[in-house]
C-alpha cells in the first residue's frame, strides 16, 4: 500500500467515526449543559464517582473481551475462514454476557462495602447497586461492538454509537429532570441501556454460518480468547484503578466540589481528543494487528497514525487552550469557570497521548501481553505518585500539571520500548509535526499568562488560526489532495441533469 493510499485510510476511517462523534460531542453538549444546570458541580462529581467506583469491577469481570474480541476477530476475518469467523462470533457473544452478568453480581454483592470505600458512608449504597446494570449491558454491548470493529463495519459501528447516545441522552435528561439528585443512579442506566440496544441492532445485520458452540467447547475455546483477554483485563484494571485512586485523593485532600470540578475538566479534555483518539483507534489496531510481524511496515503505520492524529487534534486543543474559562461555561456553568486553569493542564497532557498512544499498541499488536502490563503497572504507580505531589503542591491545577509531566515522561519510555521491539524510530515527519505543535502549544500557554487579557486573547487566536491552516497543509501533502477542495466539492457540486 503507498502512503498515500495508507495515509488516505486513516483520514477516512478517522472522518467517518471522527464525524459521527462530532455529533455525539453536541449531543453531549446538551446532556451535560442541562445536567451541570439541574445538578451543579457536587452532581457531577457523583456521577463521575459512580462511574469510578463501578469501572474497577467491570474492569476485573468484564476479562478484557472487548478489545481481545477485536483481535479474534480481526485475524479470523483475515484467514478467509467463515466457519472460523462464525465460531469466533459465537464465543464472543457467549462470553460477553457471562462478564456482564458477573460484573453485576459482584457490585450488587459488595455494594455497601464499595460505597463504603468510594464516598466514606453508605449513604450511596442504592445508587451503587442500581449503576451494576450498566456494567451488565456494558459487558453485552463491548461484545457486539467488538464484532463490529473486528470485521471493520465501521458505518455500523459510528451509527450504533450515535443513536445509543442519542437516545440516551433523551432518556437522561428526562430522569434528571423529574428526580433531580436522585435521578444520577438512572440516567448512567438509561445510557448504558440503550447503548446495548443500538449494538444488537447492527450487530445483528452482520450474517455469517450458523453454528452449534457447546458449553464444553465454549470452555476450551474460550482459552485463547481469556488469556489474550487477561493482558486487556490487566491494563484496564489499572486504567480504572488510577482514575479511582486519583479521585480517591482528590476527595480527602479537596472534598466533593473539587471532583466535580476535576470531573468536569476531564470530561472536557477528552471531549474532542477522544474523538480524534477513539476514532483512529476504531480502524487502526486492526490493521496493525494484520501486519504485526512485518516491523517495517508496523513502524511506518505508527509513525503515520501518530502524525496524521497529532495535525487533526492540534486546532482543537489550541481552541481548548485558549478560551478554558468560556468553554467551561458553555459546556457546564459559571460555578465551572475555575477550572479553567486545570483543562489547560490537562488538554496539553491529552496531546501528548495523541502522539504517543499508536506507540503503544506495538506491544498489543504483537501479543506482548505480559511486558505491556508490567510497563502499565510501573507506569501506573508513577503517574498517580506525580500526580499526588503537584495537587499537595498547588491544589487541584496540580493535578493538572502533574498529568502533562507524566505524558511527557511516557511519550519517551514509550518510544524507547517500541525501538527495543520493532526498532521503532520517530520519522522526520513526525519529528517535525511533535515539535511545531509542541511549539504552539506553549507559544498560545505564554500569552495566555502574560499578556494582558485582549491583547492576549487576539495573539492566540492568530496562533490557532496559522496553526489550522499550517495542520490543513501538512495533511494535504501526506494526501497528496487539497481537503478544502474535496469538501467544497462535495458540499456545493451538483448533480448533471440527464440528457432528454
Amino acid at each position: 500500500m503507498s502512503n498515500n493510499n495508507s495515509y488516505g485510510q486513516i483520514v477516512k476511517s478517522t472522518a467517518l467515526i471522527g464525524g459521527t462523534q462530532v455529533l455525539n460531542i453536541l449531543i453531549s453538549i446538551v446532556r451535560i449543559k442541562i445536567l451541570a444546570l439541574f445538578l451543579g458541580p457536587v452532581g457531577i462529581g457523583l456521577a463521575g464517582m459512580y462511574q469510578t467506583a463501578t469501572a474497577m469491577v467491570g474492569t476485573l469481570t468484564g476479562l478484557g473481551i472487548g478489545p481481545a474480541g477485536v483481535r479474534q476477530i480481526a485475524e479470523a476475518a483475515a484467514s478467509g475462514d467463515e466457519l472460523r469467523v462464525a465460531r469466533t462470533v459465537a464465543l464472543l457473544r457467549r462470553t460477553a454476557w457471562i462478564s456482564g452478568l458477573l460484573g453485576m453480581a459482584v457490585v450488587l454483592i459488595f455494594a455497601k462495602p464499595l460505597t463504603i470505600a468510594t464516598f466514606g458512608n453508605d449513604h450511596y449504597t442504592g445508587g451503587v447497586a442500581l449503576v451494576s446494570l450498566t456494567l451488565l449491558f456494558g459487558g453485552i454491548s463491548a461484545g457486539q461492538t467488538a464484532l463490529l470493529q473486528g470485521l471493520r463495519k465501521l458505518k455500523e459501528l459510528a451509527a450504533c454509537n450515535l443513536l445509543g447516545s442519542l437516545f440516551g441522552t433523551v432518556a437522561s435528561i428526562g430522569l434528571v429532570y423529574v428526580l433531580r439528585d436522585r435521578g444520577v443512579a438512572p440516567f448512567l442506566v438509561a445510557v448504558a441501556g440503550f447503548s446495548i440496544l443500538t449494538s444488537w441492532w447492527y450487530a445483528r445485520k452482520v450474517v455469517y454460518p450458523s453454528v452449534h458452540l457447546p458449553w464444553r467447547e465454549t470452555f476450551q475455546e474460550a482459552r485463547p480468547l481469556l488469556g489474550m483477554g487477561a493482558s486487556f483485563l490487566a491494563l484496564g484494571l489499572l486504567a480504572a484503578g488510577v482514575a479511582y485512586v486519583i479521585r480517591i485523593l482528590i476527595i480527602h485532600e479537596l472534598g466533593m466540589h473539587a471532583i466535580g470540578l476535576y470531573t468536569a475538566a476531564s470530561n472536557i479534555s477528552l471531549l474532542y481528543v477522544g474523538v480524534v483518539i477513539n476514532a483512529m483507534g476504531a480502524d487502526f489496531y486492526p490493521r496493525l494487528t494484520s501486519v504485526s510481524s512485518n516491523h517495517p511496515a508496523v513502524n511506518r503505520l505508527v509513525n503515520q497514525q501518530a502524525e496524521m492524529g497529532v495535525l487533526m487534534a492540534l486546532p482543537g486543543v489550541l481552541v481548548t487552550l485558549l478560551l478554558a474559562p468560556w468553554v467551561m461555561r458553555i459546556f457546564y456553568s459559571g460555578e465551572f469557570v475555575s477550572a479553567a486553569s486545570l483543562i489547560r493542564w490537562q488538554i496539553l497532557g491529552m496531546g501528548l497521548r495523541v502522539a504517543c498512544w499508536p506507540v503503544s499498541y506495538i506491544l498489543l499488536a504483537k501479543g506482548m501481553g505480559k511486558p505491556m502490563v508490567i510497563l502499565e503497572t510501573v507506569s501506573s504507580a508513577l503517574e498517580i505518585g506525580i500526580i499526588f505531589f503537584f495537587m499537595r503542591l498547588w491544589g487541584l491545577e496540580g493535578c493538572g500539571i502533574g498529568r502533562l509531566l507524566f505524558m511527557a515522561l511516557a511519550t519517551v519510555c514509550i518510544s524507547l520500548v517500541g525501538n527495543k521491539i520493532t526498532g521503532f524510530t520517530w520519522s522526520n515527519d513526525s519529528k517535525n509535526v511533535l515539535s511545531t505543535s509542541i511549539g504552539f502549544a506553549a507559544a498560545i500557554l505564554l500569552v495566555i499568562h502574560f499578556a494582558p487579557l485582549k491583547l492576549g486573547l487576539a495573539a492566540g487566536g492568530a496562533l490557532t488560526v496559522i496553526a489550522s491552516f499550517w495542520c490543513l497543509s501538512r495533511l494535504n501533502r501526506a494526501l497528496g489532495t487539497d481537503l478544502l477542495s474535496v469538501l467544497r466539492l462535495r458540499l456545493f457540486s451538483r448533480p448533471k441533469a440527464e440528457a432528454p
